[in-house]
């Protein structure tokens, strides 16, 4: 079963209430603050900056640890650029669908695996598995093999 669940935390009310949530349901919780962007803008604020302080608040409200990743270079590479060269061929594409693909369920979920340990990862976008709302119908693959 689950030991350990990494939260993608942005600052924002979804996250925390996930967080929340995985925390009164007994899960080990620990939150993972992705910077994807660091350009500042006209007045000089890189909002980041203050979703990260807002992110930290929260996990201090709820006693909760929170980590820091830096993808801004990943995001530019993979997502921005890609963004840019559609947009100047006529297209309108959707970088969230892009961010999801290459830094959230890629560079996110394997810097949550490895270095925080976790044993699964939550965002606060919703979504539907066939584990259940809270992982109640999860199988290990081992124990998948033994049946």
């Amino acid at each position: 079963m689950f030991r350990k669940v990494v939260v993608g935390i942005s600052g924002g009310v979804d996250s925390a209430v996930a967080t929340l949530i995985l925390k009164n349901k007994g899960f080990n919780v620990c939150a993972l603050f992705m910077q994807n962007w660091d350009i500042k803008d006209e007045m000089g604020i890189c909002t980041s900056d203050e979703d990260f302080k807002d992110a930290s608040e929260v996990c201090k409200k709820l006693n909760v640890p929170i980590y820091y990743v830096n993808f801004v270079k990943e995001y530019w590479n993979e997502v921005f650029s890609y963004f840019l060269k559609e947009y100047e061929s006529g297209y309108t594409p959707n970088p969230d669908i892009l961010c999801n693909r290459f830094i959230k369920f890629n560079y996110f979920f394997h810097y949550a695996r490895e270095y925080l340990h976790g044993d699964a990862i939550a965002t606060g976008h919703y979504a539907r598995t066939s584990f259940g709302s809270y992982l109640e119908n999860y199988s290990d693959v081992k124990d998948l093999m033994m049946k």
